[in-house]
């Protein structure tokens, strides 16, 4: 049977690489081999940019073989499917290292999962050096190492492009190492976590790369079996200056750096040599600075436009104008809470009439659905600020005439961001929120999704947890929430002190590392919102008040030269932080 399914994986491996463009083959004499693993499928995987780069990182090394590695069948994970790489079908045993990337707390089952199917042992004190090393990175793991530090054997802290040069060395200098000589060397790469030796009192401090345009984001791999086959994608910003209290990614990756107009259109042309489709990357793309320049030039280049996540304060036009005439079938805005008050305390600022001008456009330029992103169960939501959620959506309704559907998330507090201490709603209050606005939406026209809440609840004990969750996630053969909860009572623990609100004052189980705005700051801006204040946006030439900016950042000369235009996007917001 076993050889029948490796026939099988090979078989469709080599298919996939036949209908790729972009792939790295290399022969592995004389190489540090890589397994670089997605630990969920290859559609989900090769529509991330962060695969790409890794990806490109590892390979722009000559003396390393970096090949990819994903959960084959994540709808069955009690089968004995073979883990192999894609370029040259070999094991993971057969890898020196294996490095995983995971953007989502929910794929640390799949890691149990991956590592049991290739026959490892999951805690990473059963491996001796006959077992490759298992390091990790990526914003879930980054900004909370804790729940996986008993599985890895390393985590990266910070970004790949300044981590992946110097670990490639050490990792050569430790292929024969014995596993406590290996993990001393490790700890002594800038950005690497090793939970044998980092016990939380030095706090591992990020690594951040100032210039993004050295080694831009960029599509690698062209394939049609992803989400964006059709496209080529480009990040033309990197972090996010504006503030939004639940976000953890707009702060662990400040300050916001920039792609200049120029470098952007240069990679969207060699771009459209593989695909007519241009994907812009960032976490708020009408916030870059010349953002109108980018979509009119773009579309006089022929180019499709798609965008990955947009702004209502304000909107451009003119992206919005090159998305319809592009072909998107559905504009998608994110007002993240229904009423002026929340909005207020999750310091997203967007105003009614901002969110109805680009519900306007949506209608003006005939797109054929328009979605909107709400949370449910923000800190100090009360049931009339979930009916302002269910108003907005109606008078969006009143002006969109063609498919509307809205995404009513649980939310789900996350580490180093100002609601870091805050408590997670009761499943059950959740549940009744989502209910709610199905019953007032769903009869007037416009559809309500959500998540489940249930299992928003258990992302929200990974995202938060500590070192004791890696024994339970390693006792799991199923994933389903009743084997979850015989996990953690294996274990000794309770899905609720996870989930409790904390003391500012309390250590955090992600104290171990620092991911650039500091503790202090948190706690300030999670007493505004408390008071439903507001905090103003990063000034453009960075600061020193969170601490996220160094004095080379921020003190850095001429920086204005690089702006564009569209800078008043943040308007009076671009005030210096007052902490």
């Amino acid at each position: 049977m076993k050889k029948k399914q490796s026939y099988r994986y090979i078989d469709q491996a080599k298919k996939i690489i036949d209908q790729e463009q972009g792939t790295v083959l290399k022969d592995w004499g004389g190489k540090l081999p890589v397994a670089l693993v997605w630990p969920n499928s290859y559609r989900v995987g090769m529509s991330s940019l962060a695969l790409h780069i890794v990806y490109r990182l590892f390979n722009d090394e000559p003396d390393v073989v970096c090949e990819r590695v994903f959960f084959g069948d994540q709808q069955a994970p009690h089968r004995d499917e073979p883990v192999m790489s894609i370029e040259s079908q070999r094991r993971l045993d057969e890898f020196a290292v294996v490095a995983f990337t995971i953007s989502y707390e929910m794929d640390y089952f799949n890691v149990v999962q991956m590592l049991r199917r290739a026959g490892f042992p999951i805690l990473a004190e059963e491996r001796d050096e006959s077992w490759p090393l298992i390091i990790a990175g990526g914003p879930a793991v980054y900004t909370n190492p804790e729940p996986m530090a008993a599985i890895f054997d390393a985590i990266a802290i910070g970004e790949a492009e300044g981590i992946v040069p110097p670990l490639v060395d050490a990792l050569w200098e430790i292929s024969d190492a014995p596993r406590h000589e290996a993990y001393e060397r490790l700890a002594q790469v800038d950005g690497m976590y090793v939970p044998t030796i980092h016990q939380g009192d030095q706090p591992v401090p990020r690594v951040w790369i100032k210039d993004i345009e050295t080694r831009p984001t960029v599509t690698q791999i062209y394939t049609d079996r992803t989400e964006f086959g059709d496209r080529t994608l480009v990040e033309i910003a990197r972090g996010c200056g504006r503030g939004c209290r639940f976000c953890m990614a707009g702060y662990v990756y400040r300050p916001m750096r920039e792609m200049h107009l120029d470098t952007v259109l240069s990679l969207a042309r060699h771009g459209l040599k593989h695909r007519d489709r241009i994907g812009l990357v960032s976490a708020a793309v009408s916030d870059h600075s010349w953002i109108d320049q980018i979509a009119i030039e773009l579309r006089r280049m022929g180019a499709r436009l798609t965008a990955s996540s947009m702004r209502t304060d304000p909107i451009s036009e003119p992206l919005i104008k090159g998305l319809a005439e592009s072909g998107n079938q559905t504009l998608t805005i994110a007002p993240e809470a229904g009423s002026v008050r929340m909005r207020k305390v999750i310091n997203k600022p967007q105003a009614d009439d901002q969110i109805m001008h680009a519900v306007d456009l949506a209608a003006k330029y005939n797109f054929p659905q328009l979605k909107m992103y709400f949370m449910v169960g923000q800190p100090t939501e009360t049931e009339a600020d979930v009916e302002a959620i269910a108003q907005l959506a109606l008078a969006a309704r009143a002006i969109f005439p063609r498919n509307m559907a809205i995404n009513a998330t649980p939310y789900v507090p996350k580490s180093h961001t100002a609601f870091q201490w805050s408590a997670m709603m009761p499943v059950e209050v959740l549940e009744s929120r989502v209910k709610y606005l199905q019953d007032r939406l769903n009869p007037n026209g416009v559809t309500v999704r959500s998540d489940s809440p249930a299992w928003a609840a258990v992302e929200g004990v990974l995202a938060r947890g500590d070192r004791r969750l890696g024994r339970a996630l390693a006792r799991m053969r199923k994933v389903n929430l009743r084997e979850w909860q015989r996990a953690l009572e294996a274990e000794g623990l309770n899905q609720d002190e996870f989930l409790r609100e904390r003391d500012v004052n309390e250590k955090l189980p992600w104290d171990s590392v620092t991911t650039g705005v500091s503790k202090a700051f948190f706690s300030w801006d999670l007493r505004r919102a408390l008071r439903d204040d507001l905090t103003d946006a990063c000034p453009p030439a960075g600061c020193l008040k969170c601490n996220a900016c160094d004095e080379e950042w921020a003190l850095r000369p001429n920086y204005q030269d690089a702006l564009g235009p569209n800078m008043g996007a943040y308007g009076d917001n671009f005030i210096p932080l007052q902490v």
